[in-house]
């Protein structure tokens, strides 16, 4: 799935543009190598490096949504990773 898809349907920003922006911008990272495609593929186990707002959230996928669909079904496709712990 491209990465930009991901995003917008893991409800990580609102729309794909948006999604597009920020990987364009090279704010996104996946195993820890910037991202500057769009198009990129993500797979089940990549870490992802998200800076939202003031936040930087670092997610591992565990599974990539048919949809864009409620925030539970979405939160289910990911897990947070805590850099601190």
């Amino acid at each position: 799935m491209r990465i930009d898809r991901l995003l917008c349907h893991l409800r990580f920003v609102r729309t794909r543009s948006a999604a597009q922006r920020l990987v364009e911008e090279g704010h996104i990272r996946r195993n820890g190598e910037r991202v500057t495609r769009g198009s990129q593929d993500i797979r089940i186990g990549d870490i992802l490096t998200i800076p939202l707002g003031g936040l930087v959230r670092l997610v591992e996928i565990l599974a990539l949504p048919d949809r864009r669909g409620p925030a539970r079904e979405a939160q289910a496709c990911y897990r947070e990773l805590d850099p601190g712990q």
